[in-house]
């Protein structure tokens, strides 16, 4: 029978997507692992594979649809035999996912599901092995069937309450706004999946995150001294390190310096990672990625240099895998090659704090020989969420960032 391909969960966050490009036509036989549509998330563009095999019978979903929610039918896999007259009923009567015993969905292939209804096995029982804990083919092939207990007697329940999104409704309504400027000349900008969800992840970010801020000036002559001399031997090599490499660098080793910063929020707990794992904020058309470098305190300066490289230019043709921006502890957010001398930013949760960098100026400071002299001064904020790091650990963890930084040639020992 013909069975529904449905809109995949490509992390485990997403709950819709745009569909951005068929590259299957009906009529086309594939094979599982053959490629069958980009599916454009909040934050990337994804090539979604065909977990079956079979002829597309129908496409559901036009190119460019957005908002498809995850697991709605969008294209029909005919099997051997069968023709689009089949398709006559709509295919999610036959293919529609089972409820496990204490009500949840049950995800399997539509292959599985047809194997398993051939072999009357109950999916309830077998475990997936695919993503997200999905059945496929492999999962029904070698199971036999197993006798069903007796159904207990419905319970009458509430009807169940919608999940509802994040809002992004503050201040006044849409009519509000569109009223007061009525007789002003504009242009409405729609919101894609991207701008929605920075709008929504931020605002409850300053509603529900206690944020503080700490603030340093850190004299970088040094290290804009020290980057030149090290650049000019990788030059051989094609490798060109920025500033803001060796501030990751720095900040992956402070975490290290201080562990019990190196954390984020889960809800009733702290998590302390082991691990250094350094996110940088990427600007982009329309929004920004955070990419996260991982392991960040155990790799060179020319190995961050490439990594961030790559993972900018990634994100920027929203081509990342979703491990590639979850996660981390910490943040970095570098305006300064805008001109910005100094900001606050906003922490990105869970993490525990977010280091605001601006521009290196110079600057006139007094040494330690009660001398006006002229530096260059790069200002910074840390912003700390004080669920996770109380006022005096925020500035032990920022002393070594700071310590790092004026003392490059300790990045390296």
């Amino acid at each position: 029978m013909p069975t529904e391909i449905l809109m995949p969960a490509l992390s485990p966050t997403m709950e819709e997507g745009t569909l951005a490009k068929w590259l299957v036509k009906e009529g086309d036989t594939v094979q599982s692992g053959d490629l069958l549509a980009e599916i454009e998330t909040d934050k990337a563009t994804m090539e979604f594979e065909a977990v079956d095999e079979g002829i597309v019978g129908k496409l559901l979903i036009p190119e460019g649809t957005e908002g498809v929610k995850v697991n709605t039918p969008i294209a029909v896999l005919l099997a051997e035999g069968e023709s689009v007259d089949d398709i006559a009923a709509p295919a999610a009567t036959a293919a529609a996912s089972p409820v496990a015993a204490d009500g949840g969905r049950i995800f399997a292939s539509p292959l599985a599901r047809r194997i398993a209804a051939d072999k009357g096995l109950d999916l309830s029982a077998i475990k997936g092995s695919g993503p997200h804990g999905r059945i496929v083919k492999a999962d029904v092939e070698g199971a036999t069937a197993a006798p069903k207990p007796a159904a207990a007697p419905a319970a009458v329940t509430a009807p169940a309450t919608p999940a509802t999104a994040p809002t992004l409704a503050t201040g006044p309504s849409t009519e509000t706004v569109l009223k007061m400027y009525q007789d002003r000349e504009f242009e409405e900008v729609k919101l894609d999946g991207m701008r929605k969800t920075i709008a929504a992840r931020l605002t409850e970010a300053k509603q529900s995150i206690p944020h503080f801020y700490l603030r340093r000036d850190i004299k970088i002559d040094a290290l804009l001294k020290f980057r030149g001399e090290l650049n000019k031997q990788l030059e051989s090599r094609g490798v060109k390190l920025s500033v803001n490499d060796f501030i990751i660098k720095a900040c992956a080793l402070a975490l290290q310096a201080v562990p019990a910063a190196n954390a984020v929020w889960a809800g009733d707990r702290i998590l302390q990672l082991k691990p250094s794992d350094v996110a940088v904020a990427v600007a982009i058309d329309g929004g920004l990625f955070t990419p996260v470098l991982k392991d960040a305190e155990m790799k060179s300066l020319s190995t961050l240099s490439a990594e961030m490289k790559d993972l900018a230019l990634r994100a920027r043709d929203r081509k990342l895998a979703p491990h590639e921006y979850q996660g981390g502890s910490f943040a970095i957010s570098n305006l300064g090659m805008f001109g910005i001398d100094n900001f606050d930013a906003v922490i990105n949760p869970p993490h525990g704090a977010i280091l605001a960098v601006g521009a290196g100026v110079k600057k006139p400071v007094v040494d330690a020989n009660d001398q006006i002299t002229v530096a260059t001064v790069m200002s910074v904020t840390l912003s700390v969420d004080h669920r996770v790091i109380d006022g005096a650990l925020g500035a032990q963890l920022l002393q070594a960032i700071v310590e790092n930084l004026e003392n490059p040639m300790l990045m390296l020992a």
